[in-house]
């Protein structure tokens, strides 16, 4: 494979040109027709389908060991159970401290996406103007551009992922924020209407109106922290990256 055909594969919406195989495949073979006429195709063959292998009787199953054990000494009975439901979806969707994070990092990240337009767009840039100089240029000096290019756009790459992860890390520390008060905010709650058990509504199939307690933990969140400082977007030497989600465009 010579170097400019290794180069399109850098960036694959600029294309270089098709190779030399894909076009074999999509015209297909070419059969002479005095090969047609001198060697008919011979009559197909059926195919002899073989008897399907016996299934492999089933193994029995080792039954697990169950030691006898000695009963423990008799301890307090559980208190009886005064259940409580929560949404903590909704209460961070009410936040207005977790909304502020939220604003303040779409901003961040809509700013990152600007300049990664810019970049790519110099990028490709750069790449017209080695296409157009390759009719200049040895195979050596196109090959020298194009490691040039593609080290550039790896540093690039590398760059705005980490750029990226940092304001994600610096949201993740101003919303830990958030959920250390909430904690809180849920004893203080329970323990105000006698409760010793709190579950996710999510995860409950039924439940009364008096068991829910989000709307007062979402007043009491928004008075006691109605916004929270979300500390700069700094990238570190040797960040670790998440993988992105699947419906990331960055």
């Amino acid at each position: 494979m010579s170097p400019l055909s290794r180069f399109s594969l850098v960036l694959p919406l600029l294309t270089l040109g098709a190779a030399p195989a894909a076009q074999a495949q999509s015209s297909g073979y070419f059969i002479p027709p005095s090969a047609q006429q001198t060697a008919p195709a011979a009559a197909p063959v059926p195919a002899v389908k073989p008897a399907p292998a016996p299934a492999p009787a089933p193994q029995p199953q080792a039954q697990p060991q169950v030691p006898n054990l000695p009963a423990l000494p008799p301890e307090a009975a559980p208190p009886t159970a005064v259940i409580g439901v929560l949404s903590v979806p909704e209460v961070m969707q009410k936040s207005t401290a977790a909304q502020g994070v939220q604003q303040i990092i779409q901003q961040r990240q809509a700013e990152l996406g600007k300049e990664a337009q810019a970049a790519r767009a110099k990028i490709q840039s750069e790449q017209q103007a080695i296409i157009a100089q390759r009719s200049k240029l040895s195979d050596a000096q196109l090959e020298t551009k194009e490691q040039a290019l593609q080290s550039e756009i790896a540093a690039t790459q590398t760059k705005f992922e980490q750029r990226n992860q940092a304001i994600q890390n610096s949201g993740q520390a101003a919303l830990s924020q958030v959920e250390g008060e909430l904690i809180a905010i849920i004893r203080q709650e329970a323990q105000a209407h006698g409760m010793n058990l709190v579950l996710h509504r999510e995860q409950v199939a039924l439940n009364v109106a008096a068991f829910d307690i989000t709307d007062e933990t979402v007043t009491q969140l928004n008075k006691l922290l109605p916004s929270v400082k979300v500390p700069p977007s700094v990238v570190t030497p040797g960040m670790a990256v998440n993988p992105p989600d699947q419906g990331d465009g960055q």
